[in-house]
């Protein structure tokens, strides 16, 4: 940390946390965030990959918050076009589902209306004949019809580091691999945190007027250590999603389960099929939360109902994982649990944030600002990379000499931030190699990942930074080649 006392302290990096540091930085006050893991290390890089209004919450009358998550979702996609795309969803329904046809034409309906001018695209009913045809290998066998909707789907890691990156960048000091050991008080109010650095192995302190602890499923955790009498506040939810090998469809699916009232879903993903989620109470370690075989059997049980043709088989799943949902601890069905956020303050003046969507983590921020410190950002929300309009990917690849595949993914991947990874390359060409056959990506972005993104591990580059755990690969190459840089740049 570059100084001792701050103005607020914010202590969790998954999405949350940091847009609480990169607003208040831009509402002008003296910030810092730190993370025990890697930034979106948690729940925030282990979601749907979905920034969307939350049509299911329409059934629960949930109409504010709904209309509240469009209206984020717009402002999304217009921050980082570049890592927030829209997403054609087709529900079908099947006679003798628990939501006919006609509830179905209405949801969307009502999501239209809701979004009003920031809708996205106009939903369409669609007839049998239709599905078919724009599903190849869907069950026929008592299709009733369906609805065609649009929502928008994210990278949810570098959603999260960009707001940690726009932070860093109007001044705030951010950190990963720093856990928390215990609060300092003075008079009964918190003060600061004592800390460990888990890399240097160090111990050292950090002041501050306040502090926001947006720590998600870690709440329990950090609510005990400023006062081991409190009752617990969250309680958490397990989600488990599988990378299918290969494209199912090429529009993403909304599907119900016949095994309970839950809906799932089947997304085109980095060229295969993200399936999920669950959906289940989880009372263990947040850190110790594993994929399990009754969580894999019920998304292929899900999926073998609408694909009866296709053979779900484990050994096609690339990889999965299991995030948890920090909701507002409430009893009744997980799923009927409202996703709307909480804000309060501790006795010590601690303030927590619990609950709400990824979707609408900007608004979740803005409140927690001004309920900590009274300070509302007046500035527009920018992060740190923008839209790149002016020039094409075949533009880029051949002025510095890359593969056109290489150029698109560095303007997905970082906007207009792919000149700051390609300048790597002009003070060393032999960064323009691709390392793995499995991705089109260059030793230059595990360079960048090292040197601009904070990544302290491989882990951290190949899980979060480029994602490259979603692509299947059978040689490895690419694990080597980042535990090799990593190793160079880190001694």
């Amino acid at each position: 940390m570059a100084r001792s006392h701050y103005d607020l302290l914010v202590v969790g990096g998954g999405i949350n946390g940091a847009a609480v540091a990169h607003i208040a930085q831009k509402s002008g006050l003296k910030t810092a965030l730190i993370d025990k893991g890697d930034f979106a290390s948690g729940t925030s890089s282990k979601s749907t990959k979905l920034i969307h209004g939350g049509i299911r919450y329409l059934e629960n009358m949930e109409f504010g918050l709904v209309k509240e998550s469009l209206k984020e979702r717009y402002i999304q996609l217009r921050s980082a076009p570049f890592l927030v795309k829209s997403l054609a969803f087709v529900i079908p329904v099947y006679k003798g589902d628990r939501r006919p046809l006609w509830m179905m034409r209405l949801g969307v309906f009502l999501y239209d209306f809701l979004a009003g001018k920031l809708s996205v695209q106009h939903h369409e009913e669609l007839n049998v004949h239709e599905i078919v045809r724009l599903i190849p290998g869907i069950k026929h066998e008592g299709l009733e019809g369906g609805v065609l909707y649009y929502d928008a789907q994210m990278d949810d890691a570098r959603l999260c580091l960009e707001n940690i990156l726009a932070a860093a960048e109007v001044g705030a000091d951010v950190a990963n691999y720093i856990d928390v050991v215990s609060f300092i008080k003075q008079n009964g109010k918190v003060a600061g945190v004592k800390c460990h650095d888990l890399i240097k192995h160090a111990l050292f302190e950090i002041r501050a007027e306040k502090i926001i602890c947006a720590v998600g499923p870690w709440t329990n955790r950090l609510l005990k250590l400023d006062d081991p009498n409190v009752p617990d506040k969250v309680r958490t939810t397990k989600g488990i999603h599988l990378v299918y090998r290969g494209r199912i469809s090429d529009r993403a699916l909304l599907l119900p389960t016949q095994k309970d009232k839950r809906i799932f879903f089947m997304i085109p993903w980095m060229k295969n099929t993200l399936i999920g989620t669950t959906d289940t109470d989880y009372e263990g370690d947040p850190d110790q939360v594993t994929v399990e075989e009754s969580d894999i059997e019920y998304l292929f049980e899900g999926a073998r109902r609408v694909f009866p043709n296709r053979e779900f088989r484990k050994q096609d799943i690339v990889t999965s994982f299991a995030g948890l949902r920090p909701l507002v601890r409430k009893w009744g069905r997980p799923s009927d649990v409202s996703r709307k956020h909480v804000i309060f303050q501790s006795k010590s003046g601690i303030t927590f944030v619990i609950g709400g969507k990824y979707t609408t983590y900007r608004k979740i921020a803005r409140d927690c600002v001004k309920k900590a410190t009274g300070r509302i950002l007046r500035a527009p929300f920018r992060l740190y990379g923008k839209a790149v309009t002016e020039i094409e990917p075949a533009q880029v690849a051949k002025e510095y000499g890359i593969e056109l595949e290489t150029a698109k993914a560095l303007i997905s991947k970082y906007g207009s931030k792919y000149v700051d990874v390609l300048a790597f390359t002009k003070r060393d060409p032999s960064l323009k190699e691709k390392f793995c056959n499995c991705n089109p990506f260059i030793k230059a972005q595990i360079v960048y990942s090292l040197t601009v993104e904070m990544a302290q591990t491989a882990d951290d580059i190949l899980a979060r930074r480029l994602s490259i755990s979603y692509f299947p690969c059978e040689s490895n190459q690419c694990k080597r080649v980042v535990q090799q840089l990593v190793q160079t740049y880190r001694r």
